[in-house]
Parts: C-alpha cells; sequence; structure tokens
C-alpha cells in the first residue's frame, strides 16, 4: 500500500529528529518502567497473598488468653457473627542449638490431633505433617529450616516448660500467620534466631501442662458479621481467663506488615511515575511547538493543498505516538525485568510459599494509555497553536524578536565582557519564556534523581542514630513471662557483664475520647546507661519519672498533646484501667512504642518490681560463655545481639530500599539526559541560521559553540539549585504519603546526595555538549541560509 505524502514527511520528520526522539523515549520509558515495576509486584504481591489466604484459610480475628478450659469452646462458637473458632495451645520455646551459640527462641503452635486445621493452615514444602501419636514430632518453618540447614528427619532439643525435649522434624511449612515474623521487641526478622513450630495439640498441651485447657484462639467471620462487634463479645468472654484482648486481622502483625508494604508499593507507583511522566510532556510541549515553528511555511503549504485541520493535527499527534510507543515498549521491557527481580528480592523477605509474578494486560494498557495521555497533553497547546494558523500568515516566518537594549545594557553591564559573552546574554534577556522552561526542565531531572537517592540517607542515618546513639546494648534477653528484677542478679554476676538493666512490655490499649489505638509500653529506669536517649535527636532526651512518653506519629493519631491524659487499659493481668498523662512526645520513627518509668508502670499494674527482660552490656570476647549460661536458663525465651540487629536491618535495607533507589537514579539520570539533549538540540536547530551567519562573519567554529553551549551552562547553572529546592520538596511530599504507623522515614538528605545529582546533571550536560558540538562542526552553511534551519 502507497505511503501517503503527508506520512512521508512524517517519517522524514521522524528521522530528523531521531536523537530528539530517543531522548524523549527513555524519561517515557523510565516512567513506565517504574509504573510497570511497581503495578506488577503489587499486583504479584497481592496475588500470591490473597491466593494463600483463601487456600489456607486465614482467620480474621485472633485472640490469647492464659488459660480456659476447652468446654469453654462450645460457648465461643455459638456466638453472633462467628462463622468457624479454632482453639489452640500456644507456648514459646527455646531450642539448644549449641552451648555457645546465642539462645534461639520461638513459638509452638498446636495442630488438631486428625485431620487439618480450620483455619490458619498449614503449606507444606518439605516432609509431612504430624501423626495422630507421634508426641515428639515437629513441623518447622521453613525460614527457619533454611537458615540452619534443617532437613525433614532431623532432631531439635527443645526447651518447652523448663523441661528439655528431643523433637523429630518431619516437615517444612509456612502459615498465612507468619509470612513475616520478628522476635518479641524488634521490628525486624531473625528467621536465625526466632522460629515458629508446630505440635500435635495432645503433645503440645501434656508438655506446656494445657491438657483440657487453651490459650490461643482464632475464628473466621460469617458473611455481613462486624468484626468489632465479636471482637467485643470475645473480650467479655475472655475476660476472667487473662485474655490480652482480641484483634482483628489488621492488627496481626504479619498482615499489617505485609499491608503496609503494599501501601507503600502502592505510593510509589502513583507519585514517580507521574513526576517522570510530567517531565515527558513538558518535553513534547517544547518539541512539538518549536517543529510547529520551524515548519510554519511547511504547514501553510498543507493548508493551501486542501488538508484540513484535523489533518495537521494527526499528522503531529502521529509523530508523538510514534516516540510514545518506542518508549512505552523500552519501559515495558525495562519494567517487567525491574518487577520480577524485584518480587524475588521482596520473596526472600516475605515468605509467601509462592511469589507468582504477572504482568496483567489491565497493567500494560494502563501503561499505555497513561504515557499517550501524557504525550499528547503536553503537545496539546502546540497543536492548537498550529491547526489555527491562517495559511497567509503562516508563509511568513515568525515576527522578529523586539531588539531593545537591555536593563543590563542600560547600566552599561556588558562593557566587562566579550562578544560571544554579550550575545549569550542578549540571548538569555530576549527569550525568557524559553529559558525559563529549560530551567525547569533542568531542575526537575535533578529533584527527581534526589527523589530516587535520598531514601538511603534517612535509613542510613536512622540506624546511625539509634544503634549507636539510643541502644547502648550489647545483648537484649527475653524472659518466658515477667519475672522479679531480683533475678538480674544472676545476669549482673555472670562474668564479662558490665552491667544488666531491667526492662518490661505491656500490651495497652491507648484511649484519647473515641480515638483507640493498641500498642506496648516499654518501662525501664530513667537512670538507663543503655538506653540514654530516647528520640532522634543527637541531645539527649531522657525519660521522665512520670506519666507516657509517646511519639509524634501516635500523638497525632489520638489527637493529643503534651499535658493530655489518655486512658490506659491494659491487656494482661486483671486489665487494670488508668488515667495517666502525657508528659513527653518524640520524634522517634519506627512503631507506635510508647515508654514509661519502669517504676512507675509496675505501680499501675500492681504486681510488684517485675520485668520481661534485660538489657546487657558486655565484653564481647566472652560471648560464648555467657550464650553458654544463657542457654542453661529456661526462663529465657530468646535474646539478641544489637550487632546482628544492625546487620539484619543493613541486609534488608541493601536488598529493598539501596536496590530501588539505585534503579530509581538511572531512570532520572535517563531523564536528565533527555531534558539536557532535547534543549541543546533544540537551541541547535533554532540558531542553526544564526550560527551559520557568524561563521561566514569570521567566527570560528570554537566561537560559535562556546555561545551555544554557554546559553547552555548558564540554564544548567542555574537549574541545579532549583532542583535541589524541588528534590527536598518532592522528598517531603514522599516522606508524608508514605509514613505508617510500622516505619516513618526521616527527611534526611546528605550533602553527598545533592552532589551526586549536580554531576549527574553536569556529566548529562557534558555528553549532550560533545554530541552538538559534532553537528556544529558538521554544518552544511549554504544548506542552512537556504532553508533556515
Amino acid at each position: 500500500m502507497a505511503i501517503s505524502s503527508i506520512d512521508q514527511k512524517l517519517l522524514r520528520d521522524f528521522w530528523q529528529l531521531r536523537g530528539q526522539s530517543l531522548a524523549i523515549a527513555l524519561v517515557i520509558a523510565s516512567g513506565i518502567a517504574t509504573l510497570a515495576m511497581s503495578l506488577s509486584t503489587l499486583d504479584s504481591l497481592s496475588f500470591s497473598q490473597q491466593h494463600f489466604y483463601q487456600t489456607s484459610r486465614f482467620a480474621t480475628v485472633f485472640a490469647s488468653i492464659t488459660r480456659a478450659p476447652k468446654n469453654l469452646e462450645q460457648r465461643l462458637r455459638l456466638l453472633p457473627g462467628v462463622a468457624h473458632l479454632e482453639t489452640r495451645v500456644v507456648a514459646p520455646v527455646r531450642l539448644k542449638m549449641g552451648m555457645s551459640d546465642q539462645p534461639v527462641g520461638g513459638k509452638i503452635i498446636s495442630l488438631p490431633d486428625s485431620g487439618s486445621p480450620l483455619l490458619n493452615d498449614l503449606f507444606i514444602f518439605k516432609g509431612r505433617t504430624v501423626k495422630p501419636g507421634h508426641g515428639n514430632e515437629v513441623v518447622i518453618n521453613n525460614a527457619f529450616a533454611e537458615a540452619h540447614h534443617l532437613q525433614p528427619g532431623d532432631s531439635l532439643n527443645a526447651i518447652i516448660n523448663g523441661r528439655i525435649n528431643t523433637l523429630t522434624i518431619v516437615g517444612t511449612a509456612t502459615s498465612p500467620e507468619y509470612v513475616i515474623h520478628m522476635p518479641p521487641g524488634t521490628l525486624i526478622p531473625d528467621y536465625k534466631r526466632y522460629g515458629i513450630f508446630w505440635m500435635s495439640r495432645r503433645a503440645l498441651a501434656a508438655l506446656y501442662d494445657m491438657s483440657g485447657a487453651f490459650n490461643d484462639l482464632t475464628l473466621s467471620l460469617a458473611e455481613g458479621a462486624n468484626a468489632a462487634d465479636v471482637i467485643d463479645q470475645l473480650d467479655e468472654i475472655l475476660s476472667p481467663y487473662g485474655a490480652i484482648g482480641a484483634y482483628g486481622r489488621d492488627d496481626q502483625a504479619s498482615h499489617r506488615f505485609l499491608s503496609m508494604e503494599l501501601e507503600q508499593l502502592s505510593a510509589m507507583a502513583t507519585l514517580i511515575p507521574a513526576i517522570f511522566l510530567a517531565v515527558a510532556a513538558f518535553l513534547f510541549n517544547i518539541v512539538i511547538s518549536r517543529i510547529i515553528a520551524f515548519q510554519r511555511e511547511q504547514i501553510a503549504t498543507l493548508k493551501a493543498f486542501g488538508y484540513s485541520n484535523i489533518s495537521i493535527a494527526w499528522h503531529y499527534i502521529k509523530l508523538v505516538l510514534i516516540i510514545t510507543m518506542i518508549g512505552a515498549a523500552i519501559g515495558l521491557i525495562a519494567g517487567i525485568y525491574m518487577g520480577q527481580a524485584m518480587s524475588d528480592m521482596y520473596s526472600e523477605y516475605y515468605r509467601l510459599p509462592f511469589l507468582l509474578y504477572r504482568l496483567e494486560w489491565p497493567v500494560v494498557v494502563l501503561s499505555i494509555v497513561v504515557s499517550i495521555f501524557a504525550a499528547c497533553g503536553g503537545a496539546l497547546f502546540a497543536l492548537y497553536r498550529a491547526v489555527r494558523l491562517p495559511p497567509a500568515e503562516a508563509m511568513h516566518p515568525e515576527a522578529p524578536l523586539n531588539y531593545r537594549q537591555s536593563f543590563v545594557e542600560k547600566w552599561g553591564g556588558l562593557q566587562f565582557f566579550s562578544t560571544p559573552e554579550k550575545m549569550i546574554i542578549r540571548q538569555l534577556q530576549r527569550r525568557p519564556l524559553k529559558v525559563v522552561l529549560s530551567t525547569i526542565g533542568t531542575a526537575m531531572a535533578c529533584a527527581i534523581i534526589i527523589l530516587g537517592s535520598f531514601g538511603q540517607d534517612s535509613v542510613r542515618y536512622m540506624l546511625d542514630i539509634q544503634f549507636k546513639h539510643n541502644w547502648q546494648e550489647d545483648i537484649g534477653v527475653n524472659f518466658t513471662e515477667a519475672h522479679s528484677i531480683n533475678a538480674l542478679g544472676h545476669l549482673r554476676n555472670l562474668p564479662g557483664v558490665y552491667a544488666a538493666e531491667p526492662f518490661r512490655f505491656s500490651a495497652v490499649e491507648l484511649r484519647a475520647e473515641h480515638r483507640r489505638q493498641k500498642t506496648v509500653i516499654q518501662g525501664y529506669q530513667p537512670s538507663s546507661q543503655l538506653r540514654p536517649n530516647l528520640d532522634l535527636k543527637h541531645s539527649s532526651t531522657k525519660l521522665p519519672d512520670t506519666g507516657l512518653v509517646i511519639n509524634q506519629f501516635l500523638a497525632k493519631t489520638l489527637r493529643v498533646k503534651r499535658g493530655d491524659m489518655l486512658t490506659v487499659k491494659f491487656l494482661e493481668g486483671s486489665r487494670k484501667v488508668r488515667e495517666v498523662p502525657v508528659t513527653l512526645i518524640i520524634d522517634e520513627l519506627s512503631g507506635i512504642l510508647t515508654f514509661m518509668n519502669l517504676d512507675a508502670l509496675n505501680r499501675l499494674l500492681g504486681e510488684g518490681d517485675r520485668a520481661t527482660g534485660a538489657w546487657l552490656a558486655v565484653d564481647l570476647n566472652t560471648l560464648p560463655d555467657i550464650y553458654r549460661t544463657l542457654n542453661n536458663w529456661p526462663d529465657i525465651v530468646g535474646s539478641y545481639t544489637r550487632q546482628e540487629l544492625l546487620k539484619n536491618f543493613t541486609d534488608m535495607l541493601d536488598e529493598q530500599i539501596v536496590a530501588f533507589m539505585l534503579v530509581t537514579t538511572l531512570l532520572a539520570g535517563c531523564i536528565a539526559f533527555g531534558v539536557i539533549y532535547n534543549s541543546m538540540r533544540i537551541s541547535l536547530s533554532e540558531r542553526a541560521g544564526e550560527l551559520a551567519s557568524l561563521r561566514i562573519l569570521g567566527f570560528t567554529t570554537r566561537e560559535i559553540t562556546y555561545i551555544l553551549l554557554g546559553e547552555q551552562s548558564l540554564i544548567i547553572l542555574v537549574a541545579i539549585p532549583l532542583g535541589f529546592l524541588s528534590g527536598y520538596g518532592l522528598c517531603v511530599f514522599l516522606v508524608e504519603n508514605m509514613a505508617t504507623d510500622l516505619f516513618r522515614m526521616p527527611l534526611i538528605i546528605n550533602r553527598e546526595t545533592y552532589t551526586a545529582a549536580a554531576l549527574i546533571v553536569i556529566v548529562s550536560g557534558l555528553i549532550s555538549g560533545l554530541i552538538v558540538w559534532r553537528r556544529i562542526k558538521q554544518l552544511d552553511m549554504v544548506s542552512v541560509l537556504k532553508t533556515g534551519s
């Protein structure tokens, strides 16, 4: 089929603009790649999560108690709104993995003596589940098995209820309750030091003195049932049995962590591609506007030959669409590759039994539609100018600029400059709109680089403050239950222990009018040397003697300020309710933990001087001896070292945040090059006639290159500080929109990040300048002066 004349012109235009088109396509590809990567990873995680939840019958309400008779189960099953209910025995467990190794703790959960669990069924990776009548069999969490290289058939020495038992591993598995799990008191998984285990109910009940009783239950809701109503009924019935408060799936730790990650992915999929595509739209507006300015006579000729306004507009839209589709194709391919890599990374952190990466057609269609919308939107104003241009007017060149003296010349400001430098300054002054648009585009490229890099600065800062400034202990030890503080004497007297300080965790519900928040109060001594500071400030913030200390996020959630009273409902023991003032609000970024003087906390609980754990400062050379002693202490459920906790955080960041930031910075670099190269190429096209005239008048190639690139260099120098300001603003927006009650990033941008952003912009300018310099050398002066371009 023959190609029409106007389409032949389209192909010629595209070929002449191939360099600029590729640069714009890379900008579009960056936005599409980020969009496709984020949405496909989000979809893959969501699909895998929901599929696992459904096939494993993930419960919707959970409750833990001290001890309740098994015959209470029937009453609970009859509660309105309950579809399925299952009671369980859950016990803390400690493993003897080696006398000189750090104590390894975990949780062991009962399985029905016959059949599969009604709720929270296991996904078996290797081996099988436990068999009835085999009391020493255990299924272990797959992540823990991988960390210790354990297989079905291996044995474990486990301390349950103070007694050592030899357990035989018959399978490795995971459960929807433990897609991710953390040791008590931490916010990072440690699959080597904390595991989840499953055992037959009859065997576990006998070991934990729970025969004929239960201390944990899960349930699913009937259709249309209200979770809050069911939880209130459960709390009322279970209160006499030491309940710590039922809670819904939204508050279940594993689900919460995964949900927060999905929310942050969703925010990322919205914000960053929007910025990238906005820059692409901006570029299209500039490029199409200047193409139309060059082709005024061609447009007039087309109209004279009978082409309608719609045909001419469609001609330029097709040029936009060709560039857009090239960018979208590159972006989708890159997005699939990055999405698969990101999904693999998440599978290491969130232990779903399967993570099925998929890129759905709606995501592909959305990516293409969004890119087309952004591109056409950017070119819309330029196209409007083209189609409304009368043929008679279009046959004439654009009216020349008014070359009146500028204010700089009037004041004699140019007398100190050479002729090329005067030409640069005059050109910038007489085309203010072009200069402003080019400066904005370059500044946005610089801002995007900062946006893509600041996360590493923020998290590194937080870790440095948390682990070097606030946390001074070498080892943290958790007890199976609250013990008298006097028990710390044994720890203080261990060889190599310099100090031992008690702490206590207590589950509570905080109330301010109708607003409620479940959290944990951590009590410790105000004179603590191992936790000397509370917040992220370098200046010391001590724990006050009385009242509650909450972070800014919790204060905002409950809408309270310093001096306000909070109702504290303890979810353990006698479930006391107390009114406690807020005495301090701190800048603290992880979780919604609340702090309190240990003595004051114990007084509120009315249980005497007790602690649920201790922090130790030790001689690190004596760690093997200390571990040996801790492994012989049956009341310790687990421990952590500050160094290992920091390593786990750092490993996670290197795998997730740093990898994402590197990708974003690479894409931002593409945008920087696209913006700067297009700006230079368009300037060369606009001023080709002038430059050719200057060559004929005797200017050297070096001098006219200096004139053209000097303008762009000044634009880049002005754009960089503006980019710093814009980047800071984008980072503020991102921090505010990605904050959750589990994790919040501090707004920290290091000098190195600003320097890197400036260098990337400058290097992009140098590369673009080199390309443009080569084209200047190849200028055919006669041809340029004939055609005017």
